[in-house]
């Protein structure tokens, strides 16, 4: 694989999502590559607009005009959708950073992915599922701190294991992907756990509250973690009650037929026989 870094299209849905958290999206994106490619799709003569010309020169944004040609209709969703395509069709990108919150791009999403290329969304807690599940990755903006935030005030709003508990979406996928990663041993490495989870659809721990994966599956009180240096390994804690449950359930009938196979009838005594009476000679 190549050391160059990945290049990036970022593309804002500026009516469907908050100037506000430019800068965190920004610093988002970094981690994966660069966002050489930044455009921001609106009608600028909107008032509704106004955070975002506010932020567009500072963080080198190009906005792209689209009016209004209808009432009620939003032109700038399809003027978005023909450069993603352009984009994709050039073949210069590695991936594609979408900001909105409108399910309508779930098809753009779906497609740009059909040709191998990763799909990092960011939106308000709003967003609909299918948009989320269909990103390689998906963040609620809502999630997203400052990027000098120490995660200290993420600790104080995370939710409690009972909480987490009670997901059972969460509590399903965690498990699934443990299970389907667990070694001879019983354990999982927790990279391979994260990779699982990953193939399925969107996910990112920080979603639920917590910054990396290993704090989320800690918090959750489902799993053993174990650490051995660098490497995190996890299992269920059900696992080995499973696996034990499952031994006696299956080396029962082989006892059962033991037990029965050494059973042997016990012959019962002969009643003892009553003595005879001695005959009494006849009377001359």
């Amino acid at each position: 694989m190549s050391d160059r870094e990945k290049r990036i299209a970022l593309l804002i849905d500026a009516d469907n999502a908050p100037a506000s958290k430019i800068e965190v999206i920004l610093a988002e994106i970094a981690r994966h590559g660069v966002a050489n490619v930044r455009r921001a799709y609106g009608n600028w003569k909107s008032q509704h607009l106004v955070g975002w010309e506010k932020c567009l020169h500072t963080w080198a944004i190009r906005p792209i005009q689209q009016f209004a040609y209808t009432t009620g209709k939003n032109a700038s969703d399809m003027a978005m959708v023909i450069d993603a395509m352009d984009l994709l069709y050039a073949g210069n990108l590695d991936g594609f950073a979408i900001v909105s919150s409108d399910a309508d791009f779930t098809p753009l999403v779906m497609r740009l992915r059909n040709d191998g290329v990763a799909v990092y969304g960011f939106g308000q807690e709003k967003t609909p599922e299918p948009f989320v599940r269909a990103c390689s990755t998906f963040l609620y903006l809502e999630k997203l701190g400052e990027p000098e935030d120490d995660g200290g005030s993420d600790a104080s709003r995370a939710p409690s294991t009972l909480q987490l508990q009670e997901d059972a979406d969460l509590v399903r996928l965690l498990r699934g992907a443990v299970d389907a990663t667990q070694g001879e041993d019983g354990w999982s490495k927790l990279g391979a756990v994260g990779s699982h989870i990953g193939n399925q659809g969107s996910f990112d721990s920080r979603n639920h509250g917590y910054r990396k994966l290993s704090d989320l599956i800690e918090a959750i009180g489902l799993f053993e973690v174990r650490r051995q240096g660098q490497v995190i390994e996890v299992r269920s804690r059900s696992a080995r009650g499973r696996k034990q449950t499952a031994t006696s359930a299956a080396s029962a009938p082989e006892a059962a037929k033991t037990t029965g196979a050494a059973k042997v009838p016990v012959a019962k005594a002969p009643a003892a026989k009553a003595p005879r009476r001695a005959k009494t000679p006849p009377k001359p």
